[in-house]
């Protein structure tokens, strides 16, 4: 029994399962979460399914979390989305389900799971979602339009409308299976591609103020001043780490974004490997995106050396 198989069992055991994802959500986390439970609900009326973590308002027309007790783990198997290292899961009682699965789409950062299917060759979590759909013997497994439009959803966001270099012929089949589905993908993409009159400000802000070296790193710090400035939280910017990508001549590009006590990092690249440089600065991801945190601003400048040192060694 493969693990696809193995983890169809697993949901077939249980009588309660619980998904979870990473915390700071995008589509992907969203609709391979709240995708792969609508399939389970579907195909499996008499279980009890659960989706949790906290909401984000911006995908709130994706879905929203469920509010489960505590004692709901106890007998459950958690199914842990899009998350490849403990730290980022959401909702961290999933540690007390009777067994836990891990799928994932990351460069493994933890080792977890008493299953753990981890596809760095998928495109998103939601594709492998998908191929667990089409895994299932005599149609056991059901998609609801819902889920294929969670699903769909997912996969262009971490394929950026399948620009990215992870997008693959098995990508392109499976989404234009999900479209057969009877969904709005106009609305979809209506809702995922929106932007706001302050978010248009600031990449107006962003584009004025950008450095760029004779390397081809690029930059841009966020204090709090700026996001106060456009009456914008950290959370509200996560859409435009790709801001700088369509520029000429940058190869790799860092947004700096200051909370209270901490600033994120958001990091893109054209062609230099950037995860192992993200998981020096307390984070992690994929070779081409990738984010971590940084509790100065003088480490700012030791992850732009960095940078210049990848795409020097490119």
């Amino acid at each position: 029994m493969n693990k696809k198989e193995t983890i169809i069992q697993k949901i077939k055991d249980y009588d309660r399962v619980i998904i979870h994802r990473h915390v700071r959500p995008d589509p992907d986390a969203y609709g391979s979460q709240v995708g792969l439970a609508k399939i389970i609900q579907s195909s499996f009326p008499g279980k009890e399914v659960y989706v949790v973590g906290d909401d984000d308002p911006g995908l709130s027309f994706l879905a929203t979390m469920d509010n489960v007790s505590d004692d709901l783990f106890k007998d459950a198997v958690a199914i842990i989305c899009d998350t490849a290292n403990t730290a980022r899961i959401a909702d961290d009682r999933y540690r007390h389900a009777k067994e836990i699965i891990k799928i994932d789409h990351h460069p493994e950062v933890d080792v977890y799971g008493d299953v753990s299917w981890v596809d760095t060759n998928a495109s998103s979590t939601s594709e492998m979602i998908v191929e667990l759909f089409k895994t299932s013997s005599n149609e056991e497994l059901v998609m609801p339009p819902e889920a294929a439009r969670l699903l769909y959803s997912g996969i262009i966001g971490d394929t950026g409308r399948f620009l990215f270099p992870s997008t693959t012929e098995k990508t392109f089949r499976y989404a234009s299976e999900l479209v057969s589905y009877d969904f709005d993908r106009n609305q979809l993409y209506n809702e995922l591609y929106k932007t706001s009159l302050n978010i248009a400000r600031l990449k107006g802000y962003i584009l004025q103020h950008f450095t760029m070296s004779d390397q081809g790193v690029s930059a841009i710090k966020l204090t709090k001043e700026v996001l106060k400035e456009y009456n914008l939280t950290s959370k509200q910017t996560s859409s435009l780490v790709g801001v700088l990508g369509d520029i000429e001549g940058i190869k790799t590009w860092v947004i700096f974004v200051e909370e209270d006590d901490l600033i994120r990092v958001r990091l893109r690249s054209k062609g230099p490997a950037i995860n192992d440089i993200a998981a020096r600065f307390n984070g992690g991801g994929h070779p081409l995106a990738a984010g971590a945190t940084i509790y100065d601003w003088k480490e700012s400048d030791k992850v732009v050396t960095a940078l210049e040192e990848a795409c020097k060694n490119n």
